[in-house]
Formats: C-alpha cells, structure tokens, sequence
C-alpha cells in the first residue's frame, strides 16, 4: 500500500535533508507543512525532492499543526516523523514490510527512540526507553490539540516496530536553551487555558524535585554528565513554565482588581 511521510517544519535546513535522503526510496508522498521559516528549508524541499507537497500555514500548536499535515495526506498509511527523527535501517525494513502487508495485525505501530544529545547516546534519565507512534492508518488516529506535547489519539491496539529512530535533539547548548524557552511558553499557556493554578511552594519545590527525579530516580547520573546536564536543563524547564503560569494569572488578577477586566 503507498505511505505518506508527514513532517511539521519551521527553520529546519540543519535536520531536513537528513530525513528525507532517509526516506525518499520508500515513501510514495512528502507532506510537509512549514510554519513560514525563515531559512532555506522550503527550497531544500522543494527543489531536491520531487516526491514533496509542501504547504504553509501558521502555526497555532503542535496538536493543530499535525492534524493539519494528516488530512492532507493523500495515502492509507501516514509515517509521522519530526524533522530531528531518522530511522535506521531495521526499522525501514520493517515500515516497508508492514505496509505492504495484505492485511497487517495493526493499524497503529509505535517505534522506539534512540535519543541523542550531541554525540551522546543517553540511555538513561527517562530517555533511554522511550517509545512513540509513528506509524498508523490515516482513518484510525488523529493528535490531541494541546499546543505542546500533543499525543497521537486512537482506539486500537498498538503495535512494535522492529529496529530504531534516531532522534537528534538539539545541535548545540544556546539551541537547547531557545528550544525550552519556547515550550515553556507553550505549556504555561496550555495550563492557563484549562485553569491549573500555581502557588510558589510549588514553583519553588518542583524544579529540585524534577531533577531528583531525573538524575536519580531514573538513573540520569548513569549517564555521566550528559545525564546532569539533562537534569539541570528539565528543573530549568519546569521552573519556567510554572514561574510564566503564575506570572499569567499574577497578571489577570492584577487587572481584574483594576477593573480592566
């Protein structure tokens, strides 16, 4: 059966080629959906791969974004990959082997991670047995509209793909850091709109409690300093998405005691 690679992008030249050199000779449609980036990435795609739709819209949120790309699909089966996500061969062998099944025992197949962080593999901390859904039927799933981290949202039985995706998360420390700037944006605004309230015990608490729980609990440290530098980076990051919470609704109730609201 064909298969539609679907792929979210925004300012995504360093990863894009990558994954599309990856997966050219397998998948019968490219859909990428770019966010209006700034750099080259609609010409690398555009220009190089012929198999590729490309279409621009603005981004409201992960969850929006992917649902977007979906419905533009044209074929049964969708392959959903970030542009940082490359399979290895084993699982290439086994997305092709699937799909050109007459009748496979799933419609939904979730595929393990290997996370990566520079030229670290980490095997620990919470990232070294991580699986996602990847794979599955167009009719059969659709993602949640949480602005960030968004889940693939299904009712049937869920599948293993053999072999491994490579998963490149950040090219450098200051890219990292834009990166947890922005979804702690992100995620204090989905807080906000479903009315979780903060107090600063809990801003306070939280980020000493994540990173015990990532260095130590799940056996970051393991990992050697790769595995501190991913603790330290997970407290910052929940310290800024419940510090932005507490600053949004610090601001709401500012102005309706002013009488602005």
């Amino acid at each position: 059966m064909p298969i539609s690679l679907a792929v979210i992008t925004y300012n995504e030249e360093d990863n894009i080629v990558r994954l599309l050199d990856a997966l050219k000779d397998i998948v019968d449609e490219i859909v990428i959906v770019d966010s209006y980036s700034t750099d080259n990435t609609k010409e690398i795609c555009t220009q190089k791969y012929p198999q590729v739709k490309l279409f621009e819209k603005a981004f409201n949120g992960y969850g929006e974004q992917k649902n977007h790309a979906i419905n533009l699909c044209s074929n049964e089966w969708v392959l959903f990959l970030d542009a940082d996500e490359v399979p290895d061969e084993n699982l290439k062998k086994s997305i092709k082997k699937i799909t050109s099944s007459v009748q496979p025992e799933f419609k939904v197949y979730n595929v393990k991670f290997n996370n990566h962080l520079g030229i670290h593999l980490i095997k620990f901390g919470g990232w070294g047995n991580v699986y996602r859904e990847r794979l599955f039927r167009k009719d059969c799933a659709k993602y949640s509209d949480d602005k960030v981290h968004e889940y693939l949202i299904f009712n049937e039985k869920c599948g293993i793909l053999e072999g491994r995706l490579n998963h490149y998360t950040y090219k450098s420390i200051q890219h990292h850091i834009t990166k947890i700037n922005k979804y702690s944006d992100m995620m204090a605004e989905k807080m906000f709109e479903k009315g979780k309230k903060i107090n600063r015990f809990k801003i306070i608490v939280s980020p000493s409690f994540e990173f015990l729980k990532v260095f130590i609990f799940k056996l970051g440290f393991l990992d050697g300093f790769p595995g501190f530098y991913i603790a330290r980076t997970m407290a910052y990051y929940t310290f800024l998405k419940y510090i932005k919470l507490y600053e949004k609704i610090r601001l709401i109730e500012i102005e309706k005691k002013h009488g602005k609201l």
